[in-house]
């Protein structure tokens, strides 16, 4: 009989890749970036692209030697400034050059990265600065007005401001100047008292580094966890986690060691630990090139780069590769996905329709992975060389220990095939929530050997082989006529039916009023373009695919489902709009 100390999932790692790495070397994140300075220093790191059109594409690069020569010189402002080691430093901008510049500078200067989703509304934008206890904050000119009005609420004392346009190509800055900055709100004529400008640091820091002992045990960022399931929390990660999982990545994806032929589509934003380690360390690591994307909800912009810069990876989530396998340009064949190598889909279940349609058009791998804020970043990818298992997150990465426990008393080890609360152990999981200690001991506890065990809340099972499948958030689960029932189970199923683009299950309260105090399953449908159902062949379709207590009694049509900014359907928020349209309908 396999158990979990067996490690079975081992056995079936593609040939190159190690069931261990360690010992991970003892150095912080910010060392990869160093070392691909001195091995590639030309080698670009990043590629900023502009249309214009009277010019065409034009594109600008910045190298290796630039990006560790301007995050020395940034990381030396930030000290002079006052930044002491260990004090937070918050990044509000989307994928761009000054994202990356400035997230090697903190480290750098011994600060922890606070990166934050620059498109918060003012007030869970503050929570955010204030939760993190950030001291400085980098923003795009065009989130400067907004900090202006929260700053008070905060402990940010600096802000150090830069453009958009500064790292766009010549022409396209220029164009960007006269026709959208003051039109888009990125002009700032001039910074309020102890603001700095982003160049200005540069510029009077050129050729400096800061002499601060950054060590692997320190932390390294504050990723606040997606909020699905109740309100943000700060995850602490170390640098010595982030480099773990950088070369976890590294041995998952290339196998031989860095590979500086990779072209990375860098679509997922970079404020979340799936962007920032997956992409962002992943590449640097390498000494690849990273195609920035700041918007891949512009999914024009997002086909335009794959078609002109080939990328030979391309991380991503279900809906982005579900909006991709669906636009017009892909459906005509106008725009060729065939460069792409290797995909890994997370944050989000990957229906299988998605994954069978994209690999169809790109002749790539994209294969399903799973990871947490709280063990930054993945945990679990299917191969990319061998089987992969259709609805399977696929194996734990190399020097992850996992077991399935107990959903009633949490310690019960569950026989292999059975469900109960996904735990894993490893060298990337967080040290714990920032300012939460009782969080963080609900969801990390040591065993009687001293191992530190991540409790993940997920509801998933192990096969026989070690392929591991997520069957639902523990919190999300239902239950309807006594059964227990897992909301992505329907949507998977629901997924499949040729009009569905994408679906949401959430567990409701029931609507006869004999039944209060039960649940019932409602789902909300958005369809694909140009096509139709309704809710009775919805409901007929799941019917023939599920048991009876399973099947949804309602289906809402929608335009759109709440997500997270990568992707990942918030099922409370359904449910909260199913109460509030209740109470609504009731007090007229």
């Amino acid at each position: 009989m396999v158990t979990y100390t067996d490690r079975p999932w081992a056995k079936h790692y593609d040939a190159k890749v190690p069931p261990s790495l360690a010992p991970y070397p003892d150095h912080p994140l910010h060392e990869f970036l160093r070392q691909s300075a001195k091995k590639f220093p030309n080698n670009p790191i990043t590629l900023t692209s502009a249309h214009l059109p009277v010019v065409g594409r034009i594109k600008s690069t910045l190298s290796y030697q630039q990006a560790d020569a301007l995050s020395d010189a940034l990381a030396q402002g930030l000290v002079e400034m006052g930044l002491q080691k260990g004090d937070r430093v918050a990044i509000i901008m989307p994928n761009c050059v000054q994202f990356v510049i400035s997230f090697y500078a903190i480290l750098k200067a011994g600060g922890v990265v606070a990166a934050t989703n620059p498109t918060y509304p003012p007030k869970r934008m503050a929570e955010q600065l204030k939760d993190s206890g950030a001291k400085v904050a980098i923003s795009l000119t065009l989130f400067y007005p907004m900090l202006k009005q929260i700053q008070a609420e905060t402990d940010v004392k600096n802000i150090i401001v830069t453009n958009i346009k500064e790292y766009l190509p010549g022409p396209a800055k220029t164009l960007f100047t006269i026709a959208k900055e003051k039109k888009t709100g990125h002009r700032v004529e001039q910074l309020q008292p102890n603001d700095y400008w982003f160049q200005a640091i540069l510029t009077q820091n050129v050729g400096k580094r800061p002499s601060v002992e950054v060590k692997a045990s320190d932390i390294a960022i504050f990723q606040y966890t997606g909020g699905t399931t109740g309100v943000a929390k700060a995850a602490m990660a170390t640098h010595q986690a982030l480099v773990a999982n950088t070369l976890m990545c590294n041995a998952w994806l290339v196998g031989d060691g860095p590979s500086q032929e990779e072209i990375s589509l860098a679509a997922i934003p970079m404020f979340h630990v799936f962007g920032m380690v997956a992409v962002l360390s992943f590449c640097v690591y390498m000494g690849g090139l990273m195609v920035l994307v700041p918007n891949a909800r512009e999914i024009d912009e997002v086909l335009d780069c794959i078609d002109r810069y080939k990328p030979t990876q391309f991380m991503g989530v279900p809906a982005l590769y579900n909006s991709i396998n669906n636009h017009p340009k892909v459906i005509a064949g106008e725009v060729s996905l065939k460069s792409i190598r290797a995909c890994i889909s997370g944050s989000a279940p990957l229906p299988p329709a998605t994954k069978r349609r994209f690999e169809e058009l790109s002749g790539g791998v994209i294969a399903e992975g799973f990871g947490m804020s709280e063990a930054p970043t993945a945990t679990h990818v299917n191969p990319l060389r061998g089987e992969n298992r259709i609805g399977s997150i696929g194996l734990p990465l190399p020097d992850m220990e996992m077991k399935i426990v107990s959903l009633e008393d949490g310690e019960t080890e569950m026989p292999v095939g059975e469900p109960g609360e996904l735990c894993m152990a490893g060298p990337q999981i967080m040290v714990g929530y920032h300012n939460m200690p009782t969080e963080t001991t609900n969801v990390i506890r040591t065993d009687k050997n001293g191992k530190r065990w991540l409790y993940t809340g997920d509801i998933a099972r192990m096969d026989e082989d070690g392929y591991f499948y997520i069957v639902d958030r523990k919190k999300d689960m239902a239950l309807i006529g006594g059964f227990n029932v897992y909301p992505r189970n329907v949507e998977d199923v629901l997924n499949e039916h040729p009009a569905v683009l994408e679906v949401g299950v959430a567990a409701v309260p029931h609507p006869d009023a004999d039944k209060v105090g039960q649940e019932a399953l409602k789902a909300w449908v958005v369809l694909k373009p140009d096509m139709q159902a309704t809710d009775k062949e919805l409901i007929a379709f799941a019917g023939e695919r599920l048991a009876r207590y399973e099947v949804p009694t309602r289906i809402e049509f929608v335009k759109e489902l709440p997500k997270t900014t990568v992707g990942k359907i918030l099922r409370r928020q359904l449910a909260q709009m199913e109460i509030e349209a209740r109470e609504k309908s009731e007090s007229q």
